[in-house]
This record gives C-alpha cells, sequence and structure tokens, in this order.
C-alpha cells in the first residue's frame, strides 16, 4: 500500500510536483474527496502555478468519475475560492502551494460554506483511500464541469462589508508577489479612492522578483522602499494565494499582524458590541487587553487555521487573528481572507486624518522577538529542560496548551513550540521593551541550543 504521509499534512495535500504530486496522485484524491463529500457538485479554483491548470482538471476528473458535477472558477485566491463555497453553499478544492517555491504545488480542501477539512475532519479518510487505491465507486453517468467566473461577485461581497467609497483619497502600494493578489486587488479595488501603484502583479508561479512570503522580512525590502519613493500612505503586501496580507505604514515600517489584529478587532466589536474574538496564543497580550477595553471576550487557541475556526464555530466569534497574519471573519464563512483584512485597515485609516504609524501606535504596547527557530533533533528533551529551568521559579506561570508558553512576573512571556514537520523548536518572546526581550530570548536560547 502506498505511503502519503509526506503529502498529506494536518490542513492540505502538499508536496514537490513530479516527485510527490502528480495528476494520477490527484485525481485519485479528487475521486475520495467526492465520495467524502457527496453531491450535487465541487467548486474547483487554482493559483497561477505551472502545474496548478493541469492539476486540477485532473482533480475534477476524479470528482466526475463518481458522478459528481465540478464548478470550476479558474484563476482564484484561496479567499475567493472560500467565497465560492460560502456563496454556492459546495465544498470546494483550492490549488495552491501558497508561499512555497514554484516546485510545490497543493490542495487546500473544504466542505460546504467553507468548513475546513484537516486530518480529524475528513483527511485522513482521504487519505486512507488513497493508499489503499480504491476503485470509483460510481456506475452512472459521470458528472460535468461548468465554467463560471465569481471574481467580480467576490469583490462585491467584499464592499457589503467594509465601505471604502467615503474615506479620503489614499496612495497605496500593493505588493502582490507575482500571486494572486495581482489577479484580484484591481477588481475589488476598483473605483475606490485609492491611488494604487502595483508591485508585481504579473502572474508567475517561478516567483521572479522574491519570495510570496512577506512575514519573511527580506521579502518586503521592495514594498517598504516603494512606500518611501512614492510618499504613500500604505503599504500591503499578500502572499502567493493571497489569503494573508501584511501591511508597512507610511515610513515603511511593518505594522505587526498583533497591532492589525487588535485594530480589526475594536471595528468589529463596533458593529457587535460584546463579540467574541479569537487570537491564538503566539500574538501580542495587547490583543486579549484591547479585546476586553472595547468589551468584547477574548478567546485563546492554539496555532493554526482548523483550531481557530472550530473556536469560531464554537464560540460564535465574530472575528480571528493569528501572529501569522491570518485574518477569519464570521461574516466571511468564519475563513481567512487578507484581502477583506487590508480593506478594513484602510477603512481605519482614510476614516480619520492621521498616518497609520500614529493608527497604529496604540495597538502596539510590548516589544516580541518574532518566530525564531532552533534546529533541535530532541525537541521532547529541550521542552522538558525549559520545563524544568523556568518552572520552579516563583511567580512563573506555565501551559500546555500548545508547546510550552512560561508567562514570567512582571508581563514578559514566551512560547517555545515544536514544528509538526521539522526538527525545529519555534520561540516567540514578548517584553515590554526590546532589552528585556533580548535578555529572555538568549536566556531560553542559551538552554534550548544547549
Amino acid at each position: 500500500m502506498r505511503d502519503l504521509s509526506g503529502v498529506f499534512k494536518a490542513y492540505d495535500v502538499r508536496g514537490v510536483v513530479g516527485e510527490q504530486i502528480d495528476a494520477d496522485l490527484v485525481r485519485a484524491v479528487g475521486a475520495a474527496f467526492a465520495r467524502l463529500v457527496g453531491g450535487p457538485a465541487v467548486v474547483i479554483g487554482h493559483d497561477m502555478r505551472d502545474s496548478s491548470p493541469g492539476l486540477a482538471a485532473a482533480f475534477a476528473e476524479g470528482v466526475n468519475a463518481e458522478g459528481v458535477d465540478v464548478v470550476n472558477i479558474g484563476l482564484a485566491s484561496t479567499d475567493m475560492l472560500y467565497f465560492a463555497s460560502g456563496s454556492l453553499d459546495l465544498p470546494g478544492a483550492m490549488f495552491t502551494a501558497s508561499h512555497n517555491p514554484a516546485k510545490y504545488n497543493g490542495i487546500k480542501l473544504c466542505r460546504a460554506g467553507a468548513a475546513p477539512v484537516g486530518q480529524d475532519t475528513g483527511l485522513d479518510t482521504v487519505r486512507a483511500e488513497v493508499e489503499a487505491g480504491t476503485a470509483v465507486q460510481h456506475t452512472g453517468e459521470p458528472g460535468r464541469v461548468e465554467d463560471r467566473d465569481l471574481l467580480k461577485g467576490y469583490a462585491a461581497h467584499l464592499r457589503t462589508l467594509v465601505d471604502l467609497s467615503g474615506i479620503r483619497p489614499l496612495k497605496v502600494v500593493v505588493d502582490a508577489g507575482n500571486g494572486m493578489g495581482g489577479h484580484t486587488v484591481p477588481v475589488v479595488f476598483d473605483g475606490l479612492p485609492l491611488a494604487v501603484t502595483p508591485m508585481y502583479f504579473e502572474l508567475d508561479g517561478n516567483f521572479p522578483n522574491h519570495e510570496a512570503n512577506p512575514l519573511d522580512p527580506k521579502n518586503i525590502v521592495d514594498l517598504q522602499a516603494k512606500v518611501r519613493e512614492v510618499g504613500a500612505d500604505i503599504g500591503i503586501a499578500f502572499d502567493g494565494d493571497a489569503d494573508r496580507c501584511f501591511v508597512v505604514d507610511e515610513n515603511g515600517d511593518p505594522v505587526s499582524p498583533s497591532a492589525i489584529t487588535a485594530l480589526v478587532a475594536v471595528r468589529e466589536l463596533a458593529k457587535d458590541p460584546g463579540g467574541t474574538v479569537i487570537h491564538n496564543l503566539i500574538t501580542s497580550h495587547a490583543v486579549p487587553e484591547i479585546v476586553r477595553e472595547h468589551g468584547g471576550t477574548p478567546v485563546r487557541t492554539r496555532v493554526g487555521h482548523s483550531f481557530i475556526k472550530q473556536e469560531m464555530a464554537t464560540t460564535g466569534a465574530i472575528f480571528g487573528g493569528e501572529h501569522s497574519a491570518h485574518y477569519y471573519f464570521r461574516d466571511f464563512w468564519r475563513a481567512d481572507t487578507g484581502m477583506l483584512a487590508s480593506m478594513h485597515v484602510l477603512a481605519a485609516l482614510g476614516e480619520q486624518d492621521g498616518p497609520l504609524s500614529e493608527l497604529t501606535s496604540g495597538y502596539n504596547r510590548y516589544a516580541a522577538s518574532g518566530e525564531i527557530n532552533s534546529t533541535v533533533e530532541d525537541q521532547a528533551g529541550r521542552l522538558a529542560a525549559i520545563k524544568q529551568e523556568f518552572g520552579g521559579r516563583e511567580g512563573v506561570e506555565l501551559d500546555e496548551l500548545d508547546g510550552l508558553t512560561v508567562q514570567l512576573p512582571g508581563g514578559a512571556w514566551f512560547n517555545l513550540r515544536a514544528s509538526n514537520t521539522e526538527p525545529l523548536l519555534r520561540l516567540n518572546v514578548e517584553a515590554a521593551d526590546a532589552d528585556a526581550v533580548a535578555a529572555l530570548r538568549d536566556e531560553v536560547l542559551a538552554v534550548v541550543r544547549a
């Protein structure tokens, strides 16, 4: 029996095209997914990678073989696929490897209404059937493919959620990273009081200018320079499949995803007083503080979109944010959308007269290290050593919701957690100022890397 453990991840299917993923594999995945979700149809979208159209077509063949129809929306951002799944009330498949290099591709799956499909919610079932070589079980007529263009509908829906028509004119630089933002931004922003300077809008899955991962500082250098050069009010960068956005202010300085989470949370709470806001345990402690100050209820979760979406469903949360620049909205089927988050920031900026740096300063209360990776063979052993090192100290609180979080007296804290796919430990530190962050970071790393 085939072993696909290296391709089926916690939340998606992903690997190197031609080595780990090919048309035969995704055809089998399509058939198994169709059996999992049943009819009447599955909606399919794909990004701009060279391999995406062919893989999407093979997946559609597998779906059709089980007698299930396909709605093909063609080129799409991941959040546009979620819009299709939500608005059409159909399960969906998005072909993308997000910010991974050109040789990779993958499939993000969801049930009707953009409900996530992960290991515990159907992905393991699909994997088991593909590994076993389960034959097509449908004996009647094959399904059909219908092509539909939902880009304008997607844009119109977003504009019902955030009204930008009345804001002051803004100069905006957008770096699409040769990804799907280059396809969606021109339509979503069309006719709004935004003077957009586009960067790398040409769809190119080989990413000729830089990796489409704006969380890596080297990938926003061009954006920062262009914002300063043209005197823009704001810079926005999207990742490859445009489900994440990253923001820089008028000085070209990055605005942390935690600050964006807090800003959007305040706006959503103004519409829905007393609502619940989800944040993962690596976002700044400023986020739950600000949520409470504005009458909301913060709920802390593990890192990862399946945990955020599940907690949103359980609590009826209005919004959720992660340190990785994923932002989730109840009014967008609890799915993550970088575009909608960027529109909230533009609205907040354009509804007042001050610069973005001033607007976001109130959401930046502490200093942070960012995520620091250490290659460690014995992850459990190093985590145990940190627990022993800090656990006996007076006033220290520990929790193991996701890895190990250590809360120190005076407000400083850190989280150390293992990667699911690599021999890495990931460290995040927050404290009152940069010096305190550096001291705590060095103390933890001395044990981790001993």
